[in-house]
């Protein structure tokens, strides 16, 4: 069997999100575990279906475990393996794997994090390197910091450029009303915000909120029956080339460049068959890279394109369509809740951010300091 026998043969037919941006009195696990019922009850399904667990928690190692207990169920399969916030991504991969093998019927995937109200703080699961912390960088945004500084020397990006990200996320949160942050933002606003490590400022930041998500997966031919209309994983693919920023080659380019062309592959398309991208954009930087490693503009060119207006309501490729980490929410590991703006608008379910027609989404997910690269092309079932 190749990588292009999956193609198709499992689909989502559950998602849900919760407690996103403040959510005080709720633990990281009963976050996740809420998810978790609204994704299982949105797929018409009991969590006694469920026989797979793909969960990270950001205190907790043991949380396929935990989930598992919480829910009161005896899952064939737990994996709370972490990539950072790509893990999610790579859970739909593997849970693919396992779900055409028949090892499991049903898989969840989910996660939570008071991170806003029970740290107040950005909490990182990532152990200093003994190799970097000498230099006593900010991590992870120094990481990011370097990329950006990379970029400008490298293809003239400016700061201007890098603030067009964030406006059009603000654009796009001010369409949901989920979203933590919304109202005006332009791009004087963002660069007239604090320094963190030049040359991002705060508004090129992600935010910092509670949050939860969850997805269902299941075989093509028990996704039929599901209760909404099916969204089918058409590729999925990661890639790994470092884990401290100094170990990366070129810092302008990511192993999204290779986990995009190995999903594109299993999927059949290229990235001008896409209608929708939600991407990890921790940073505003991370936006501009992850365009061009996908393959939605040339290398260097990502900075004109996001200021051109092409990636907010109205351009010609919408990307983070719910606000992204910078204005919807950010809980500490950002992944999944790309996977459930891409499901939400294949389905039609994004109210006044709907993108019309939508067929086909592409989700990417990003762990570490540009470390963990994962991909998932999303299609409703007439693209099969």
């Amino acid at each position: 069997m190749s990588a292009k026998d999956l193609r198709g043969r499992t689909a989502f037919v559950g998602a849900a999100t919760f407690g996103c941006g403040e959510a005080p009195g709720y633990t990281a696990i009963e976050l996740a575990a809420e998810a978790g019922r609204r994704a299982v009850d949105d797929a018409g399904l009991k969590l006694s279906d469920i026989d797979g667990l793909f969960i990270c928690l950001p205190n907790d190692f043991l949380s396929g475990l935990t989930i598992a207990e919480y829910f009161g169920i005896h899952p064939k399969m737990t994996n709370n393996s972490r990539t950072g916030g790509s893990a999610f991504l790579t859970h739909a991969e593997w849970a693919m794997l396992a779900l055409d093998a028949g090892l499991i019927d049903y898989a969840l995937i989910c996660y939570g994090s008071n991170q806003r109200t029970g740290a107040g703080k950005l909490v990182s699961a990532q152990a200093p390197s003994p190799f970097e912390f000498p230099y006593r960088p900010n991590n992870p945004v120094a990481s990011y910091a370097l990329a950006a500084s990379r970029h400008m020397h490298q293809y003239g990006t400016t700061s201007e450029q890098l603030a067009s990200v964030a406006v059009a996320a603000r654009q796009w949160a001010n369409l949901n009303p989920e979203a933590f942050k919304q109202g005006s933002l332009s791009v004087e606003d963002v660069l007239a915000t604090r320094l963190v490590a030049d040359p991002l400022h705060v508004a090129d930041c992600c935010l910092v909120t509670d949050g939860a998500a969850a997805v269902v997966l299941t075989r093509a031919d028990r996704a039929k029956d599901a209760r909404k209309t099916p969204v089918s994983l058409l590729g999925a693919a990661s890639a790994t080339w470092h884990t401290e920023i100094a170990q990366l080659a070129d810092l302008t380019i990511t192993a999204a460049r290779e986990s995009g062309e190995r999903a594109f592959a299993q999927a059949g398309l290229t990235p001008k068959d896409i209608d929708v991208v939600e991407l990890y954009d921790a940073f505003t930087i991370n936006t501009i890279l992850f365009l061009e490693d996908l393959g939605f503009c040339p290398k260097g060119e990502g900075g004109r394109f996001v200021s051109s207006g092409a990636i907010g309501p109205g351009g010609s490729l919408p990307v983070n369509t719910n606000g992204g980490g910078l204005s919807f929410c950010h809980p500490g590991m950002y992944g999944l809740f790309t996977l459930v703006e891409a499901i939400r608008q294949l389905r039609g379910e994004a109210g006044e951010r709907q993108i019309a027609g939508a067929k086909l989404a592409l989700a990417h997910g990003n762990g570490g300091t540009l470390s963990s690269q994962a991909t998932c092309i999303l299609g409703v079932p007439e693209t099969v």
